[in-house]
């Protein structure tokens, strides 16, 4: 039987990837650069692949590098899980989050199992805000930790994932040829709202806003019924949406950062553990879609979008 991999090796092999520098990874891994270094030779001989190739001064990902990663994140998160399930000494208490109901569906249940199934002690209760709302409440004390949209204007957030943000009509009708265009957004403060104008106006495209909404259901709804179009970032597209491009005469949008602040009223230690498994979580999810020719599913988006994108044209058609 073949010799398992050394998880020791794995760790180094994330670090190195996550830093780009075998000598910055060592400074994580608490090693010498030699050390990584043969670490990194051995688990190539293991693996009977080379898994890095340079790039200028830094180490970047070959291709089987690439492979390897996604399953050395899954190997080492499912080790933590598996200690964390055997700990005496395991968290207890609660736990409060935030998150915008755009990210909620696709997002809380793998955060939720993962967290869950470690700390089976720890109470989660979960808010469902904008950002600017959960900003608040982290301000005034009432959550422990948020998942929000990340703003460069204020930065107060770890980003975590990047996802492409999105033109989106129905795939039923024809409203993004209207000649003034109808628009659902969320609230003024929506930063996805003020990147869409930004581009609308250069575009030089009239545009009216139809509908302004808090709740992704409305904005969602009014998309799907024809009576808008919207953003949105990929992971909030839904069966009926269109994806629209420049081909549509829509020029390109920044791309949707996803990310975590911590508030300062709870327990760290918990606070530390759920922001790990929502990192974690976030890196691992893929982002399933449908083109107009049959279902697929995408490749895994990371939080360096790794993976194909929606492409314009494309129709979502199931999950």
């Amino acid at each position: 039987m073949a010799a398992p991999l050394d998880l020791d090796q794995l760790q180094t092999f994330i670090s190195i990837s996550d830093t780009g520098s075998f000598t910055r990874a060592a400074d994580e891994v608490h090693r010498t650069q030699s050390a990584v270094s043969m670490q990194m030779r051995r688990l190539e001989e293991r693996i009977g692949k080379p898994l890095f190739e340079k790039d200028g001064r830094s180490n970047r990902l070959t291709a089987d590098g690439e492979r390897l990663l996604a399953y050395a994140r899954r190997l080492i998160h499912l080790n933590r899980e598996t200690l964390a399930a055997f700990d005496d000494r395991a968290l207890e208490g609660s736990m409060r989050i935030g998150i915008p109901d755009d990210y909620a569906d696709r997002f809380l249940p793998e955060i939720m199992a993962r967290f869950s199934r470690s700390n089976p002690r720890v109470e989660l209760t979960v808010i469902c805000e904008p950002t600017p709302g959960l900003v608040d409440n982290l301000k005034r004390g009432n959550l422990d930790l948020a998942i929000v949209t990340h703003d460069d204007a204020a930065a107060l957030s770890e980003v975590v994932r990047r996802e492409p943000l999105l033109w989106v009509s129905s795939a039923n009708h024809a409203t993004h040829e209207e000649e003034v265009l109808p628009m659902a957004f969320g609230r003024p403060t929506c930063v996805w709202r003020r990147s869409a104008c930004e581009v609308l106006s250069r575009m030089k495209r009239d545009y009216r806003v139809l509908f302004s909404s808090y709740s992704a259901t409305v904005i969602t709804a009014a998309v799907l019924s024809g009576l808008a179009v919207s953003v949105l970032p990929e992971c909030a597209l839904r069966p009926g949406m269109r994806v629209l491009g420049e081909a549509d005469g829509f020029g390109a949008l920044p791309d949707c950062r996803i990310g975590i602040i911590r508030g300062h009223a709870g327990r760290a230690d918990i606070v530390d553990a759920i922001a790990r498994h929502i990192s974690d979580s976030l890196d691992n999810i893929s982002v399933p879609l449908a083109e107009e020719t049959g279902s697929f599913d995408i490749a895994p988006f990371t939080s360096a979008v790794r993976g194909r994108k929606a492409r314009p044209g494309q129709v979502a058609q199931g999950w």
